[in-house]
């Protein structure tokens, strides 16, 4: 995990631990955590509400296999709408249950798609929504990871 921090945020080495065990494990239990960091239960405790009310901490989340789902591919797609097409390409990916992640970008293109996919045909079909709307410039990416950070069930 790299370290995350705005100079304004006042986060002492506490807290940094805490964060990196969390992120680690968020079902760590509060009392291995407090021993992981050398604070009582009930202090470390505290310190977990604290990080969540000022914002540091915005929630858990659960991770879920890919692999296990029957996603077997991952694609970046970059995504250029067509002139006057740019709302409409916004919208259609909003819909596209296969993407688990959307960056609206500068540059040539205004979109880049994280999609988790189940085969070669099934990215074909994903694309030929956009296509009508876009064009699109795809890359299958060749990783170990089969972590989803985020996916619609």
């Amino acid at each position: 995990m790299k370290k995350l921090t705005n100079s304004s945020q006042k986060l002492d080495s506490i807290d940094r631990a805490l964060i990196f065990a969390l992120y680690e494990n968020a079902r760590t239990s509060i009392r291995a955590l407090s021993r992981q960091v050398g604070l009582s239960a009930p202090g470390c405790s505290e310190r977990i509400r604290r990080l969540e009310a000022e914002g540091v901490i915005t929630g858990f989340a659960l991770e879920l296999d890919a692999l296990a789902l029957g996603y077997v591919l991952q694609a970046l797609v970059r995504v250029k709408p067509l002139p006057g097409k740019f709302h409409e390409v916004e919208a259609l990916i909003k819909r596209i249950k296969e993407c688990v992640t959307c960056y609206k970008i500068t540059g040539d293109d205004s979109f880049v798609c994280h999609l988790y996919i189940e085969s070669v045909h099934h990215l074909d079909q994903t694309l030929q929504q956009i296509a009508q709307l876009a064009d699109t410039h795809t890359s299958i990416i060749k990783t170990v990871d089969r972590k989803l950070p985020a996916i619609n069930i």
